[in-house]
């Protein structure tokens, strides 16, 4: 099916705890799928990639070391674990768009929060908070981003790839706000100037919130039977879950500490900014990039593949601080990484009935989120040790090799 629009006049949104949407009822899979991937801009691009910007500033006003600065997104993984374990209940009972917009506000009202507070504990509380918040968004986004593409499926990577590439629309607009709200901070003379851009950050959720919140409603929800109780079997898909598992304990490492490592290799505020912005630009054509190995793919082959290439551009700042090999490591990363995250999606989607989907991507979440945990506070381990930052890289890339093996084993199921 393409993305052609039917001749047959839409029907009114039913309610989303009942609806029992079709392809026919929606006009335009590739806007609403777009407008969803606002859900993945509040959960991964603001409310957690934004602090790799804000790390360096905290740290040298509260004096934290390295192996604290990277235990506050070790703290905010905690947080999305925690939330992962809950959203399979939370969604029976309340379905995935009420989840979707509930999560949203929470995010933005727990990144408001740091824009008021110094305190280290009570900034360690908000990141748990915002982080079991945003958990409940991506989750919740994610099962409506794989209806949407069973209903549209021969544009189903593409249209579950676009969902998670509005990472890369977080990752952009806090690339600006940040740098322009800690700049009118300083004009102003404020103490603490970190605690403007998270009073911008917060308010953007709030928006992104209002602006998906009638597109996403249109997908609904599944029927009755489909939401039924089929089981979902760690055993069937071990390999998977321990490479999405290196990927969750890699990756982070990068995006958590990238940006300081640049600052202490004297990379200008301005150069630091562009760099940023052309990831967070790298993740939206994401989608289009890997679309097709997503569709063709059943097992964990691309998930293996997406890893391998991640290891490589990981390790590339440790070696080196000249600008066009950075660049290219940013960008490259920024055009893969989210697509790992849409990969263990299509993988679930392949693979187990729709009933199976929440149970599914919840799995893969939760152990993406216990890799997480562990990264930030390894990588910052390190760091603070002789290697400093590039050693660190170099732990995140071994992860994400690891996972990429760990991927290839793993076996499309006979369904």
């Amino acid at each position: 099916m393409t993305a052609e629009t039917p001749t047959r006049a839409p029907t009114p949104a039913p309610s989303p705890a009942t609806a029992q949407t079709t392809a026919s009822t929606i006009r335009h899979p590739f806007a609403i799928a777009l407008a969803l991937s606002l859900g993945a801009a509040v959960a991964l691009g603001i409310s957690r990639f934004s602090y790799g910007l804000l790390l360096p500033p905290m740290r040298d006003d509260l004096g934290w070391s390295y192996l604290l600065a990277g235990s506050m997104n070790t703290a905010n993984a905690l947080g999305y674990f925690g939330g992962a374990l809950l959203t399979p209940w939370l969604m029976r009972r309340f379905g995935a768009w009420r989840l979707l917009m509930v999560g949203s506000v929470l995010a933005g009202a727990f990144m408001l929060a740091s824009g008021a507070i110094t305190d280290t504990g009570a900034l360690m509380v908000q990141r748990v908070l915002a982080g079991a918040a945003s958990a409940l968004v991506f989750i919740a986004g994610g099962v409506l981003a794989a209806r949407l593409g069973s209903m549209f499926a021969t544009n189903a990577g593409f249209l579950i790839g676009l969902y998670y590439g509005g990472t890369g629309i977080g990752i952009a607009l806090s690339a600006l706000l940040v740098p322009a709200s800690l700049g009118a901070a300083h004009a102003q003379g404020v103490a603490h100037s970190w605690q403007w851009p998270w009073l911008a950050l917060g308010l953007a959720c709030f928006v992104a919130a209002a602006a998906m919140a009638w597109p996403a409603r249109q997908i609904g929800e599944p029927t009755r039977a489909q939401a039924g109780s089929s089981q979902f079997a760690l055993r069937d898909f071990g390999f998977g879950l321990g490479g999405y598992f290196m990927f969750g304990a890699g990756y982070i490492g990068y995006m958590t500490f990238v940006v300081a490592l640049l600052k202490q290799q004297g990379m200008s505020p301005t150069r630091i900014t562009v760099f940023y912005a052309l990831l967070g630009v790298a993740v939206l054509v994401s989608s289009r990039i890997w679309a097709r190995m997503l569709d063709y793919f059943k097992g964990g082959q691309s998930l293996a593949i997406l890893n391998l290439v991640l290891a490589v551009v990981t390790i590339l700042p440790a070696l080196t601080a000249w600008v066009p090999v950075v660049f290219v490591s940013g960008m490259v990363f920024g055009a893969v990484f989210l697509s790992v995250v849409a990969s263990t999606t299509t993988l679930v989607r392949h693979n187990l009935p729709p009933s199976a989907w929440p149970a599914g991507i919840s799995a893969f979440t939760t152990v993406f989120a216990l890799g997480q945990i562990i990264g930030p506070t390894l990588v910052g381990w390190v760091a603070d040790g002789e290697g400093g930052l590039e050693r660190g890289l170099v732990v995140s890339a071994a992860c994400l090799l690891l996972g990429a093996v760990l991927g290839w084993q793993q076996k499309a199921l006979n369904v």
